[in-house]
């Protein structure tokens, strides 16, 4: 078996893997400290689309994880990049919080319900009847169906939310169109954030507490995977998926020393 080069650039989740519940996972202050200490480029990456960068670095400085702007990585802004690439100028239908709306208009789209050559679909705490009715309608019309993570729940203190993957699946049923899922597990989003910082996927690594997410779209993106045990994911349920990550840690705590 070829022997990895070293490990230059991180990327990490966030959720399970530097917080968990809105507390942070112990450890995780020593490695974003050691990161930006040594210089190394690196990203931490969400599947939420709900917040800006800005947003999330201020959440994640309240509970004293020090994360600039710059190495914020959603997949909100990893749907306005490939809609960019694949029709600049654009304009799209969107469901979503600030952090899709925001991504969209930095990337120079134009949102609108009329005509609009995307329907684009984000997470939000108060999907409407309404707005689902006319993406149902403006994609059965001709618009094409984007959504940007296939999650089909996210957590919460009072148990799981229904997510945009489960959404995405209404609307699918009603209309007879499946979505481009922009966000993890597919490896786009991991490459496009592997060109951010400039960095490649044969001296980088991706750590994730989700085998079905982080670790299969680092893994598809060339990267070496580190699978924590502080989220989703148990020990015992590793050995039931056919690909493995590069190595299964407790926690992040364990990586600091990579770095």
């Amino acid at each position: 078996m070829t022997e990895r080069k070293p490990i230059e650039s991180w990327l990490t989740d966030m959720d399970g893997v530097l917080m968990h519940e809105g507390v942070p996972v112990p450890g995780a202050d020593a490695f974003i400290k050691k990161l930006r200490d040594s210089g190394r480029p690196f990203l931490v990456l969400t599947n939420n689309s709900i917040y800006t960068p800005r947003d999330l670095h201020a959440r994640l400085n309240r509970i004293g994880l020090d994360v600039p702007v710059a190495n914020i990585w959603t997949s909100a802004m990893a749907t306005a990049t490939f809609l960019d690439t694949q029709r600049p100028g654009g304009t799209a239908y969107v469901i979503g919080e600030a952090g899709l709306t925001t991504a969209l208009h930095d990337a120079g789209y134009v949102l609108t319900d009329v005509d609009p050559d995307f329907v684009v679909l984000g997470e939000t705490r108060t999907y409407s009847f309404e707005a689902l009715t006319k993406a149902i309608r403006l994609i059965n019309g001709g618009a094409r169906f984007i959504a940007t993570n296939p999650d089909n729940t996210g957590p919460s203190p009072e148990g799981a939310l229904p997510a945009t993957g489960s959404v995405a699946a209404l609307i699918t049923k009603a209309t007879g169109k499946e979505p481009y899922f922009v966000g993890k597990p597919n490896p786009l989003m991991m490459r496009h954030a592997l060109n951010v910082i400039g960095a490649h996927s044969e001296t980088s690594a991706m750590i994730g507490d989700r085998m079905d997410t982080d670790v299969l779209a680092g893994l598809e993106a060339g990267m070496a995977t580190f699978l924590v045990l502080t989220g989703l994911t148990s020990a015992h349920e590793v050995d039931t998926y056919p690909f493995r990550p590069t190595k299964v840690v407790d926690s992040i705590a364990d990586l600091v020393d990579l770095v």
